[in-house]
């Protein structure tokens, strides 16, 4: 293994002046109290070289421009859109606390806004040159998704499981009428998002049509969750379809806004299949879907006729002996209406490929090893494409531009660290925020040509005057399989001493779709992790095969087989703590939670000897008991996997448990339902296994808000009596 970097936030000189973090500033002060200077809500205003972003009290929108040296001026503010909505809607009240924070721009003079009155909710076109609200919709505040078509005049919402559409004059349709609750309209929700799934409704380009996502999941057993807020408890059903069981069924279905006719697209049998890569050609005429089979190793991109449901042709397809995972819709050119964009890791990486309409592959985009993580814009030209893409073994975000002619790629910012920018509709200029392990934000506007920077905002260290930090370094351990570098993270404990041992904390996730390990201000970790340093414990986190940006290969190890290779990769990261001097190996507990609770199970039962101590919070203990979608491509179904399914099954090996566990779940949870742990912590009591639990009656999958301080101080406790002892 060898060093990345290093973090020292050692801000005294005398360690006795040290203040250590409360646990609320552990909990919440990351992204509060303690969170680094920034320009908020930054953004380019299109087809300028301007930038607007909101002042510190979040009460009015601020822009500097090219124009005028980077000056700051004000552009509109809270008190001036409050009094303008107040003329605009009479009957209604506002009390704005802030200008909105997820303000954009429809053109270089429109605003689109959301507010929320007393009595209803809106959605609002604004105009800043003459400062008046030249569109708006009013919906019950209750009112879900709502989609607004590009020219303004149909806005597509959700009253439960149906779909609305008010035009400008207030006058609402009613699209789908479904009075039984298993037929839902027009959700995000469908395929519970996997997939990239974030919308369930689309406007086709000339605004006359809507698209959208039916799905039947009557068919799908109901699972009950138990609400214990009534004086009578209530069991509130949730549809949830396990591995190897009854699916939902999913169609995709067009309204034509003027005639009321919806057909649906004919995308065949089986019933039970995937619909992803949603997306309107820039015509209005032809739907693109990608059509992925239940076993998920079979993508059809297929396109239909819009005013027919007529499959037209299949574009191509895509095969894996593991899975295929389509996460993302096709971005067509602006000036070609016969080409796009389609991501993919079918090379190895996932990367942008340049298609045209009958499905030939024009041009592979791909650069080196390069992970695509966000696709930004093409430049006013169309001659190139801005994405932010990976580095440094995952490491690091950079940004890259490719050109679309020549598949040239250039990466446009150098210096290592966590990139998160943007480009100005030309392409000319980049407003770039970078953080990294030794520095806490920098926000500045760069020329492209001339590499010249105009420094906006340079962070002071958020920590200093108020706590000091443990040491913490970035490092690199070679996984299970003898070649492949792992990212780990370590922070040694306060007040370090030569020759004392310590205690360790592994924190875990391991599984797909996650990434702990980057090179931020804090090296990916959270302040809890610090806050447990800081009370005397080493924490350790390494991103095992099986977590994300680093690749396909690296990722699909875990095929049929969840849990082992992670287990064996987060074992090498031990053997490197045991190395180390300071650590006590005879004191090493474990936490995680979701897919990291599993892994902490996991580990507490297959490595006995080794973890004293675990955490497992909201954990899988049978992939038998998760859902379809996630659950199958990762697993097969269990009739098809039956040893994956025994090898990862913690509950048939509750007997090995030696250690001190506890097991924490929410008992709304609708993702890792609760049944997963109660069927462990009968296992362990019918082994006469000892074992501590505990339930958040109210929560769901995760622990949110103020009750997450209780939640971290468990966790804190937990390892104080167990393993400090």
């Amino acid at each position: 293994m060898k060093k990345i970097s290093l973090l020292f936030l050692l801000l005294g000189s005398v360690t006795f002046a040290q203040k250590n973090l409360t646990i609320e500033e552990a909990t919440l002060g990351q992204y509060q109290a303690f969170a680094p200077k920034n320009l908020v809500a930054g953004k380019w205003r299109k087809d300028t070289k301007a930038i607007t972003y909101l002042d510190s009290r979040y009460s009015s929108l601020l822009t500097k421009s090219q124009d005028n040296q980077w000056t700051e001026s004000v552009l509109v503010t809270k008190d001036e859109l409050q009094a303008l909505l107040k003329k605009k809607f009479p009957s209604d009240e506002f009390n704005l606390r802030m200008f909105p924070y997820t303000y954009e721009w429809k053109d270089k003079n429109t605003l689109l806004l959301e507010v929320t009155g007393k009595n209803l909710a809106y959605t609002v076109a604004f105009d800043v040159a003459n400062k008046t609200i030249t569109d708006a919709f009013a919906f019950p505040q209750e009112a879900a998704n709502q989609s607004i078509s590009t020219d303004g005049n149909y806005a597509a919402w959700l009253e439960k499981n149906n779909i609305r559409i008010t035009d400008k004059t207030g006058k609402t349709t009613p699209v789908t009428q479904d009075t039984d609750a298993g037929i839902v309209n027009g959700s995000d929700y469908t395929h519970r998002q996997e997939f990239g799934i974030d919308k369930g409704m689309w406007w086709s380009p000339k605004n006359d049509k809507l698209l959208y996502y039916r799905k039947d999941e009557t068919m799908v057993k109901n699972y009950p969750l138990i609400d214990f807020g009534q004086r009578m408890a209530e069991v509130k059903d949730i549809k949830y379809p396990m591995a190897g069981m009854k699916s939902e069924e999913v169609t995709l279905v067009v309204y034509d806004v003027k005639t009321g006719k919806a057909i649906t697209l004919k995308t065949g049998e089986p019933k039970e299949q995937f619909l992803t890569t949603v997306t309107w050609d820039p015509n209005g005429k032809y739907v693109y879907t990608g059509v992925l089979n239940r076993e998920q190793n079979h993508l059809k991109m297929n396109k239909y006729d819009a005013a027919t449901g007529e499959l037209v042709k299949t574009l191509f397809e895509e095969k894996a002996t593991t899975y295929v995972e389509p996460l993302h819709d096709l971005t067509f050119l602006p000036n070609r209406d016969s080409e796009f964009l389609y991501r993919t890791e079918k090379d190895g990486y996932e990367q942008l490929y340049l298609y045209n309409t009958d499905g030939k592959q024009l041009r592979k985009l791909g650069y080196n090893e390069v992970v695509v993580k966000k696709l930004l814009d093409f430049d006013t030209a169309v001659k190139n494409v801005f994405y932010i893409g990976t580095a440094n073994n995952g490491l690091d975000r950079q940004l890259y531009k490719v050109d679309l002619k020549s598949g040239k790629t250039t990466q446009l910012t150098t210096v290592s660290g966590t990139h998160a920018p943007t480009v100005s509709s030309d392409g000319e200029l980049i407003l770039d925020a970078y953080t990294s392990t030794t520095t806490p934000n920098e926000v500045a506007i760069i020329d492209i040509k001339s590499k010249k920077a105009t420094v906006l905002v340079k962070a002071d260290n958020p920590y200093a005057g108020k706590t000091v930090l443990p040491k913490m370094e970035l490092v690199t351990i070679t996984a299970a399989d003898g070649k492949t570098p792992l990212n780990g993270r370590l922070i040694y404990p306060a007040n370090y001493e030569e020759g004392k041992k310590y205690p360790v904390m592994v924190y875990v996730y391991g599984g797909p779709h996650a990434q702990l390990v980057t090179n931020n201000l804090l090296g990916g970790a959270t302040l809890f992790d610090y806050y447990m340093a800081q009370n005397g414990y080493v924490v350790f986190t390494l991103d095992n095969r099986g977590s994300d940006a680093r690749g396909r290969d690296f990722e699909h190890v875990i095929h049929r087989n969840l849990g082992q290779n992670e287990m064996a990769d987060q074992m090498k990261g031990i053997d490197f703590l045991k190395s180390k001097s300071f650590v006590n190996p005879d004191k090493i507990g474990v936490y995680g939670w979701s897919f990291g609770g599993f892994m902490t199970i996991s580990l507490m039962l297959n490595q006995n000897d080794t973890f004293k101590v675990g955490v497992a919070g909201g954990p899988v203990c049978d992939w038998d008991y998760y859902e379809v979608m996630y659950g199958e491509r990762y697993m097969d179904m269990p009739q098809e996997n039956p040893e994956g399914y025994k090898k990862a099954n913690v509950i048939e090996k509750a007997a090995q448990l030696k250690g001190d566990l506890l097991v924490i779940h929410g008992a709304q949870d609708n993702v890792v339902v609760q049944q997963n742990s109660m069927e462990f912590i009968e296992a362990c009591i019918k082994a006469g296994k000892q074992v501590d639990y505990f339930l958040y009656p109210t929560h769901e999958h995760n622990v949110r808000g103020k009750d997450r301080v209780h939640l971290n101080q468990k966790i804190a406790n937990y390892f104080d009596l167990h393993l400090k002892k």
